[in-house]
């Protein structure tokens, strides 16, 4: 049974006449006619008792009458509720894109701070690599990201400088110094290194050997890993060690420890730059709350990298 067909025999039954049914229905009488005819079949009973001069009712038809009102009124008002959401503003959902370490450390406190300030924004959150995130940002399929600021960044994209994480020694729990309080580079000068793959991670790579040179010392590198998450997963698997970004300890992967690494006073070596990027020339209230609630709140999180 189609609601069309329950339409059809709704208007002949409450017309009892089909011509004027289907002039209700702006259709030809042959047509609902055809519906009717068809809608019996499926129900396997008569709905109308013809003859040459009038139209009535069975008892089934009575019926199917009085049923079929309240369905095709529930269907109409389902019809109905889709069109008022349809015309209502949808409210607009401000996307984000960020690297998994300030996904993992910075976007937390900082959406949770932004509900508090402003509870009517929509949030759509990815996380990709800084590679990844920049074409979006000019593709307009983001509205901002939280990046690793490139060598050579892109004239049309506005970097905003916030922070910079801080280094620490991912270990399996079960390695001789995952209970030290803290780690120096020589600790670790024999050890197995993971590190990311530098073409699409070009500050997590140069993070490692650049502490290395600066120590005046020679990275072992065992293993190269694209994801960080997979990174820290070969380390509790005892693969190696790698030095990662503070928020890293966040993901809260089992089996592995990460300890506090000791760098020379005054050393830069060992962070990690993390800024804020959007188009440039484009304008978006709701970007200016965001950026507003980060450099109200910036001084906590950076604590925290």
């Amino acid at each position: 049974m189609e609601l069309h067909q329950l339409r059809c025999f709704v208007a002949a039954a409450e017309e009892l006449h089909f011509g004027r049914a289907a002039q209700r229905l702006h259709m030809m009488p042959s047509a609902l006619g055809r519906h009717i005819k068809l809608l019996e079949e499926d129900l396997g009973v008569r709905l109308f008792a013809r003859t040459t001069r009038a139209v009535s009712l069975t008892e089934d038809g009575a019926v199917l009458l009085r049923e079929g009102r309240a369905l095709l009124g529930r269907a109409e008002a389902i019809e109905n509720g889709f069109r008022r959401r349809l015309r209502k503003p949808q409210a607009r959902r401000f996307r984000i894109g960020a690297i998994d370490s300030a996904a993992a450390g910075l976007l937390p406190p900082l959406l949770r701070d932004l509900r508090a300030a402003h509870p009517d924004v929509a949030v759509q959150l990815l996380e990709e690599k800084t590679i990844r995130l920049l074409p979006k940002l000019l593709s307009g399929a983001l509205d901002l990201a939280f990046v690793r600021p490139p060598e050579r960044p892109d004239r049309r994209i506005e970097f905003f400088p916030l922070l910079q994480e801080t280094a620490v020694v991912a270990l399996s729990h079960k390695h001789a110094l995952a209970r030290r309080k803290q780690i120096v580079l020589p600790d670790i000068a024999d050890q197995p290194l993971i590190v990311p793959e530098r073409r699409s991670r070009p500050h997590s790579h140069d993070l490692t050997t650049k502490l290395f040179d600066e120590a005046g010392l020679t990275p072992r590198i065992q293993e190269i890993a694209d994801e960080k998450q997979t990174i820290v997963n070969m380390v509790a698997a005892r693969l190696g060690v790698a030095i990662v970004p503070r928020w890293t300890a966040r993901m809260a992967i089992p089996g592995v420890r990460f300890v506090p690494l000791r760098l020379k006073r005054g050393s830069a070596a060992g962070r990690l730059p993390l800024a804020a990027a959007w188009l440039k020339g484009s304008r978006d209230p709701v970007r200016d709350q965001v950026i507003a609630v980060l450099e109200a709140r910036l001084k906590s999180y950076a604590r925290e990298a």
